[in-house]
């Protein structure tokens, strides 16, 4: 009662008003991991994932439309489709089309090759087939460059690179070009192996036609601006989610483009001297014009760049390397690095140096290096010896690249993957390999561990009512307080939400007493948790329930000691809350029991095993105003089974998804079926949404294909939700609700007066009637307090222009106190039990009703 009374004394806010969504028709093409179809038939990838997140930002309808690459482009010119994902930005491209101002990602191009190819420079590609994409500006820049070193290869072009990488592991071309993000993700699975030949680093964007879709761009730019300058936003973790665990290399993937560019272009400079040395004879002329070629191209990149002979005395540094050290070239000529680097730095450089002069080899390193003047920056180096023509080395050449601030972002990068943010706990990943690490090594040192499975008590409430921050900072409290009781080779983590694991790693090797101190332990973690917290100026008090499994075999699994303690925990709920509770086989078995109707469920929905039964709904003088869909398995063996012992196992393991849009279509059957009847023509058929269901992107989407499918009339639909389904996500609910009510679909608030509903949400929802629930008019005639609510229910229904029905009506005695409080609609025994459609439809076949239509 005190929550009803509650949303009377707020005030009434003026609706908000929904804009259409917008229908973006994307091009998606196949180049994992940048950009592919995904099993769900939407754009998947790192750009797919972007575009797919802005959209639901922005309320964008996402239309995918699979073509390949050169089709695709011709689709966007044409206008055929809105965006286009992966487009290099060129000045042929910019007069056809339109391009965002941030990129949103950065890659280069490379050359694999099969493990029987041996190439290593551009001039390794004389009389090659190079396999690369038609209409790519991959394809205009390699036929230029071949040109430009008189390299004579067959460029055989490809519609896609699974095509090029095919042709490649068919020994049907020699080599694939492809940019690296797809050729290394997708070289492993052709046994092909990456080149040292890199090139033309490129910026990648969102294209729309030209003079088209400025607002899409425009979009797209704010949120890439956004989301790139913190490191903590969906950006980053889209590209940690398509990168796979934290990548070992030292620089992460959006400096890649410009470092292996670098890298590509001193190759190309390398492999042209080589070329001008066997061409001196008959091209002397030209000799001069390609060295100063090169000397532009050195000093242009954005690396530093030198020559040490094998004194390792500078005789050649381009001018990054000449800025570096304040000087002019000619003063760094025959200096060594001590002219700039203090004794340590110059002892770990001459390390580098002499083991690529003795051994001959290229060395790959990082390299911390103090200036004189304290400055401390880390390079990633590429050492690689000089030969003479006899073989003998005279000098070394060196690529160092600044990754200091790079460095950074992978501790950042590295934190955000193995720590959960608010907390600075360990997240789920770094608890599972701490667990496994700690059952492998139960093989060698035989001993006891625990696991203490730990969930705060009505924290959603919290959340609810005091805000998300105010939540925050109770889990952040409570961390605090986990952390002071545990020890240091002790493990606590944060799983997600209000859940948090501790695992104990050096218990007893004696069971009883490991399970004594865990339990010990668990007891103290609840007196400590259930003190008064202080957040923002409040007081508040909350509670936890613990689950606890042991575990000392090393062939335990990991999920299977996390499922334990889970079990463990939900028991510790049920057996009032602040409470802890061991893991027992009882446990395992009731999840085993969950798990066989789970899989009967599977089968009853393929074998058609469920039904829908109706109970009719009337008015005051007893005739049939609608009906209620309401679901019922009937199991081989075990007969009619109520949806109470399955509808919660379906919740809970997604089932219900499939089982709603069962129940959906077959209502929506029955309505089409009634509608040629001349009296249950404009019975209005109302069915029961699950949060689940409701809560699913495709939920209107899918209401309104099962209506065009069956042809049933959309306003005799009513869908009937909770109160829960208000406290989550309202603008989503409201933006749902309107989209159907739009296409004539009614509904109603089930169960009325059980939750917490604002007013002001109340005000701005679609609704066409409030559902008194059946626990206030069981004790209608004799609780008082029960009378109030539902009188009060009745005023607001009228107040908001609201029907009103009573549901669980059994008795003459209730109908009649009903009709003198104000409601006229009821269902439950007294008019009629749940039956089969043929059932209610003898029932009503001899009488004349006057129905209720809800308005259009």
């Amino acid at each position: 009662m005190l929550a009803l009374l509650a949303f009377v004394s707020l005030s009434f806010l003026p609706a908000l008003t929904h804009a259409e969504s917008r229908d973006v028709r994307i091009g998606v093409y196949q180049n994992s991991p940048k950009i592919m179809m995904g099993t769900d038939e939407m754009p998947s990838g790192i750009l797919g994932d972007l575009i797919v997140e802005i959209a639901r930002q922005e309320h964008w309808q996402l239309t995918p439309v699979r073509c390949e690459w050169q089709q695709c482009l011709e689709l966007l010119q044409s206008g055929a489709i809105d965006l286009m994902p992966d487009v290099a930005f060129s000045d042929q491209r910019a007069a056809i089309f339109d391009f965002h101002h941030t990129p949103s990602l950065y890659s280069w191009s490379q050359v694999y090759q099969n493990s029987e190819e041996h190439i290593q420079s551009i001039i390794d590609l004389h009389n090659k087939r190079i396999a690369v994409m038609d209409g790519s500006i991959q394809q205009s820049y390699l036929d230029g460059l071949l040109k430009s070193f008189s390299v004579n290869a067959q460029l055989v072009p490809v519609r896609n690179l699974e095509e090029a990488f095919e042709l490649v592991a068919g020994h049907k071309a020699d080599v694939a070009v492809s940019n690296a993000r797809f050729g290394d993700f997708q070289a492993p699975n052709y046994h092909l192996e990456a080149t040292p030949i890199m090139f033309q680093p490129a910026k990648l964007f969102y294209a729309t036609p030209k003079g088209k879709n400025a607002d899409l761009l425009q979009a797209i730019d704010h949120y890439l601006d956004l989301w790139q300058a913190d490191s903590k936003s969906v950006y980053y973790d889209i590209l940690q989610r398509w990168g796979g665990k934290v990548p070992r290399p030292l620089i992460p993937a959006q400096i890649w483009w410009w470092l292996y560019g670098l890298m590509a272009l001193l190759v190309l400079a390398v492999g042209g001297n080589a070329l001008l040395r066997r061409q001196v004879r008959q091209k002397t002329r030209f000799l001069q014009a390609s060295e100063d070629k090169l000397a532009t191209i050195l000093n242009t990149i954005d690396s530093y760049i030198y020559i040490k002979d094998t004194q390792l005395k500078y005789q050649y540094a381009n001018k990054k390397v000449c800025d570096l050290f304040d000087t002019r070239l000619e003063e760094l000529l025959g200096k060594s690095d001590e002219a700039f680097f203090d004794e340590q730095t110059c002892l770990n450089l001459h390390q580098n140096d002499r083991k690529v002069l003795s051994e001959g080899k290229r060395l790959v390193a990082e390299e911390v290096n103090r200036s004189n003047d304290g400055r401390l920056r880390t390079y990633h180096s590429i050492k690689m010896p000089l030969r003479h023509e006899d073989g003998s080395i005279y000098a070394i050449c060196g690529i160092s690249t600044d990754i200091t601030d790079q460095k950074q972002h992978l501790q950042e990068i590295h934190r955000l993957a193995f720590y959960d943010t608010l907390t600075q706990l360990p997240n789920r990943r770094l608890l599972i390999e701490r667990l496994q690490t700690a059952l492998s090594s139960r093989e060698v040192s035989p001993r006891s561990g625990a696991l203490l499975f730990i969930d705060l008590d009505n924290f959603k409430d919290l959340n609810d009512t005091m805000g998300h921050d105010v939540g925050d900072q109770l889990l952040q409290q409570v961390t605090q307080r986990l952390q002071a009781e545990i020890s240091a080779q002790d493990t606590i983590a944060r799983l997600g939400g209000d859940e948090f694991v501790m695992m104990l790693d050096q218990l007893d090797t004696n069971s009883g007493r490991a399970r004594s101190y865990a339990e010990s332990l668990g007891r103290r973690l609840l007196a400590v948790l259930s003190r008064p917290y202080q957040l923002s100026g409040h007081i508040c008090n909350t509670t936890a329930s613990i689950g606890i499994t042991l575990f000392d075999d090393p062939k335990s699994t990991v999920e299977e000691l996390l499922k334990h303690a889970d079990l463990a925990m939900y028991q510790a709920k049920a057996a009032g809350r602040n409470t802890l509770r061991f893991f027992t086989p009882d446990l395992q078995s009731a999840a085993l029991a969950r798990a066989a109707v789970e899989a009967d469920m599977r089968v009853a929905l393929v074998s058609r095993q469920f039904l829908l039964h109706y109970q009719p709904q009337v008015d005051m003088e007893g005739k049939l105003q609608g009906a209620e869909a309401l679901i019922r398995w009937q199991h081989p063996s075990k007969g009619l089974i109520p949806p109470a012992q399955f509808i919660p196992v379906a919740e809970a393991t997604g089932l219900i998804l499939p089982l709603g849009q069962w129940i959906l279509r077959q209502a929506c059957r029955q309505l089409v079926e009634w509608s040629q009847h001349p009296y249950l023509c404009t019975i209005p058929v109302a069915v029961n949404v699950s949060v689940r269901q409701f809560h699913h992107p495709d939920f209107a989407s899918d209401v309104l294909e099962i209506l065009s499918e069956t042809g049933a009339a959309p306003h005799l639909l009513k869908l009937e939700i909770t109160e829960s389904q208000l406290i989550s996500n309202m603008e989503s609910t409201i933006y749902t609700m309107n989209r159907l009510r739009r296409k004539g679909v009614h509904f109603s608030l089930d169960d009325f007066g059980t939750g917490y509903s604002s007013l002001s949400y109340l005000k701005r929802l679609p609704l066409a009637q409030l559902k008194i629930d059946r626990s206030f008019v069981r004790d209608l005639l004799n609780d008082a307090n029960d009378a109030a609510i539902i009188k009060t229910i009745i005023a607001l229904g009228q107040t908001l222009d609201m029907h009103i029905i009573a549901e669980g009506v059994e008795t003459l005695e209730q109908r009649d106190k009903l009709i003198e409080l104000g409601c006229h609609l009821f269902q439950g025994y007294l008019f009629g039990q749940p039956g089969p459609a043929e059932a209610l439809h003898r029932e009503y076949l001899t009488r004349v009703e006057v129905p209720f239509t809800p308005d259009q």
